[in-house]
């Protein structure tokens, strides 16, 4: 067992029982002339964290460990996009509209793409969800089973939508959970910061943070 200094307190991290959970590093997220700033938001803190997640990724390729990466987006019909998601935000700026990289958050299409500096490694799990979380309408439980996992480290974007609304399915699924801070962004700051502290509130009611070096070391 490895030590992580966390919060609100040390996390015991099993070396042989962990994987890392990487959520929707996308350019449509990331990139400038994506879905993410087309709604108006600055995408610049969202690239900021890439090589956080990237030095994140390597220490648990480097163990040994999985490495599980999500994608927002869905299948070129819309079948899997409810209305009340397909028809949020200004028109011609939604889920399935022409976009600079190919139609907004749809399946195959350039901006749905994981960004190239974290690029799955063949042989990695690679999951395609209709949802804000990762569960929801995905094989992920049944995966986790088979990789004989019980402890998710996590990253990615959206830390107050897509990251910790999977963190809250891992969690009343019965995984222990760890969010990088400083692998894990939000458009908001004040969002990011309010959702670290509801995950680590009343004893880690949902999870634990750590920063990334702090995870690497209990993890080597």
């Amino acid at each position: 067992m490895g030590t992580v200094s966390a919060l609100p307190f040390a996390f015991a991290l099993d070396p042989a029982r962990v994987g890392l959970v990487v959520i929707d590093m996308q350019r449509d997220f990331l990139e400038p002339g994506g879905f993410g700033e087309s709604l108006g938001n600055d995408v610049h803190p969202l690239q900021a964290i890439v090589p956080a997640v990237a030095k994140l990724i390597a220490g648990f390729r480097a163990a040994g460990r999985p490495v599980i990466h999500t994608r927002e987006c869905h299948a070129p019909d819309l079948s899997d996009c409810p209305p009340a998601k397909r028809l949020r935000g200004p028109e011609g700026k939604r889920i399935g509209d022409p976009g600079p990289m190919g139609r907004i958050l749809v399946r195959g299409e350039p901006g749905a793409d994981i960004v190239p500096d974290l690029a799955p490694l063949p042989g990695e799990l690679v999951l395609d969800k209709p949802g804000k979380g990762a569960f929801h309408a995905t094989p992920l439980d049944a995966e986790l089973e088979r990789l004989g996992l019980r402890q998710l480290v996590f990253a990615g974007v959206t830390t107050e939508v897509c990251v910790q609304t999977t963190m809250r399915e891992a969690n009343d699924r019965g995984y222990e959970c760890l969010l990088a801070e400083d692998a894990t962004e939000s458009y908001f700051p004040e969002f990011k910061a309010a959702t670290l502290a509801m995950i680590r509130a009343q004893g880690a009611i949902v999870g634990w943070t750590a920063e990334t070096d702090a995870i690497l070391e209990a993890l080597a």
